[in-house]
């Protein structure tokens, strides 16, 4: 699942979890919430690296 749906999802349990006075379930959501949280860091760190690659790449074959 992405981050977005992650989120969501947490988002989701915890509101029913606070509805039905459900601990396990407000965990779970934060929990789901926490996870997309790190899966949005992740692909902005990759999408970062893939900039600076590309950037690489395009300065190498300027010099050749």
């Amino acid at each position: 699942m992405d981050s977005n749906t992650d989120d969501l999802k947490g988002r989701a349990k915890e509101a029913v979890g606070d509805l039905t006075d459900n601990d396990r379930l407000k965990r779970e959501g934060k929990t789901d919430r926490a996870s997309g949280k790190v899966k949005g860091a992740i692909d902005k760190v990759e999408e970062k690296a893939k900039d600076l690659v590309d950037d690489v790449k395009e300065r190498m074959h300027r010099n050749d």
